[in-house]
């Protein structure tokens, strides 16, 4: 008999259009590996449920002959069906408080659970993510927040030209917007209050590489972190340019104790050691796109004391908007206080209450921090995805879950994404015995 592979429908969000499998690739996953898909019907799924059919996939409610289930965000705990093994991003493995109860009742059905977030090589990269088309989408929304936020100064400006990137019918026709932009800045120049106009990047990653694409649209003139102060003392002819800065580690923080000299792997086992510089850069940066991996142990590129000192005078910082595409709250940056959707993508953090307000108007900085930011490039974001996961798909869909963890048959990568066997946390994982606790501390956040 063959095996049977569910793909249900994402309802976590409204604006979730994305999914784990496109129709041409479960089409391919029926007729070159025998499997038998089923696919959930979905009204918002930016592949149809007629392009499943025609692809010769089952379309239709009922997901219970399926052994394995995939899906995109998170599964309701109502929803989960016992000794199933699911396959999604969990966003558990900080002990994320707003996730243990499913991961609770995940173990109370005797579920197994793989996690997208987990799937890595042997040098523990990633292997299956959104990071590239959450720095695409980021970068458009924040530079589409950029000109909002100027407008609402009153300072005219070419960015306006740009929209959200889910008002887009796709990524080329939100690049033709660029190129104008781009024409626009080269023939007439910014304003020159806006001058020298300098974008940070905090991260080198898939996430920042994504972002980096978007601006590498417009006239970008790259520089290093330590030029920044000259280019800010030199705005000759910097109107028809923008300056793009990248940040490594190495330019985030420094050793505690003098002369110790920057170690990148000392820093990652011993970032006690080490404490924050990025505050020497913020004053020259007129837009903050964050897009570091960042844990309770790191220090901080933003406080909400910098904040609150920064914009006390008269006069406005430079810093107008802050793309938070890694989306911690209270992490990295700490003024992200909450998530936002794409209907309603930023608000300005109050440096004096703490409050987030909506829209783009106030003292504090504009925050951008949509955390399903692919999900708004959805149609080409799925098809990367899919083509990555289609790989190991028979492999999962066909192994013997009936024998011991440690006679498991998966590729590597995919054992070791497993956090649940039959309802149980494997070794790699049982820490997160100590989040299900009642009153265990937990942490926030987790990646696509």
């Amino acid at each position: 008999m063959n095996a049977v592979v569910g793909i249900r429908r994402e309802d976590k969000s409204p604006w979730e259009r994305r999914v784990p499998i496109i129709p041409q690739d479960a089409g391919e996953l029926q007729d070159g590996h025998g499997l038998t898909v089923i696919v959930q019907s979905s009204g918002i799924r930016v592949f149809g449920d007629g392009e499943y059919e025609a692809a010769g996939v089952t379309v239709e409610e009922d997901l219970s002959s399926a052994s394995t289930i995939f899906a995109v965000k998170e599964i309701p705990v109502d929803l989960l069906d016992s000794d199933k093994t699911y396959v999604f991003f969990a966003h558990v493995i900080k002990g994320q408080s707003y996730n243990m109860p499913m991961l609770k009742r995940m173990m109370e059905l005797g579920c197994s659970l793989i996690d997208y977030e987990r799937v890595t090589d042997e040098k523990k990269r990633r292997l299956i993510f959104f990071g590239r088309h959450a720095g695409l989408a980021g970068m458009i929304d924040t530079l589409w927040a950029f000109g909002q936020r100027l407008a609402w100064e009153g300072i005219p400006n070419p960015f306006t030209e740009i929209r959200q990137a889910h008002r887009y019918e796709n990524l080329d026709q939100a690049l033709l917007t660029l190129d104008e932009v781009k024409q626009r800045i080269t023939s007439r120049g910014l304003p020159a209050v806006l001058s020298p106009l300098i974008v940070g990047i905090a991260g080198y990653g898939n996430v920042s590489l994504g972002a980096q694409e978007i601006l590498d649209h417009l006239p970008v003139a790259e520089i290093r972190p330590e030029d920044i102060g000259g280019v800010v003392k030199n705005t000759d002819d910097s109107r028809h340019v923008l300056f793009k800065a990248v940040f490594r580690e190495e330019h985030m923080v420094e050793p505690v104790r003098p002369h110790q000299g920057f170690n990148l792997h000392d820093y990652y086992n011993h970032p006690e050691k080490y404490r924050s510089v990025f505050e020497k850069y913020l004053p020259h940066l007129s837009i903050l796109v964050n897009a570091i991996y960042w844990d309770t142990m790191y220090p901080r590129l933003v406080t909400r004391d910098y904040v609150r000192r920064a914009y006390r005078g008269k006069h406005r910082p430079r810093l107008r908007v802050i793309g938070d595409i890694s989306c911690d709250i209270d992490g990295a940056v700490e003024v992200t206080v909450k998530a936002t959707e794409p209907g309603n993508p930023v608000f300005v953090y109050d440096p004096q209450t703490g409050e987030a307000r909506h829209g783009f108007g106030g003292q504090g900085p504009v925050i951008m921090a949509v955390d399903i930011l692919p999900t708004e490039l959805p149609r080409e974001s799925s098809i990367d995805f899919s083509r990555v996961l289609k790989k190991y798909v028979p492999a999962i869909a066909t192994a013997d879950f009936s024998v011991p963890f440690d006679l498991l048959d998966l590729p590597p990568e995919i054992k070791r994404a497993v956090i649940l066997y039959h309802g149980e946390l494997t070794p790699d994982y049982r820490y997160l015995a100590g989040f299900l606790a009642p009153g265990s501390n937990t942490m926030e956040g987790g990646k696509e």
